[in-house]
């Protein structure tokens, strides 16, 4: 009978150790979940701001191709429509329908 109290009570304690291993494994775990959420967070964040910083450049460049356009228009107006013309008489002889 006291063997069978000892071998109970080693199972007992045996469980409760595996159920605290289990315990500290799933902390572990979440920890390193919320770990790896904020390092994607941070990342998400990174291409983002770099996203952000090309979209303004682009803006200023084309305001500075637009700028330049029709600082070329005043300059020389002439010139300007006789490349209007050409470029709407090439555009229509490749759309036209034959």
């Amino acid at each position: 009978m006291a063997d069978a109290k000892k071998e109970a009570n080693g199972k007992e304690q045996e469980l409760e150790a595996s159920k605290e291993a289990l315990m500290a494994a799933y902390r572990d775990l979440m920890e390193a979940k919320e770990h790896f959420t904020r390092a994607a967070e941070a990342a998400g964040l990174d291409l983002k701001q770099e996203a952000t910083e090309q979209l303004l450049k682009g803006k200023h460049k084309a305001e500075e191709l637009g700028q330049e356009a029709s600082r070329y228009l005043q300059e020389k107006p002439l010139a300007s429509v006789g490349i209007a013309f050409i470029a709407g008489f090439i555009f229509s002889q490749l759309f036209s329908r034959r």
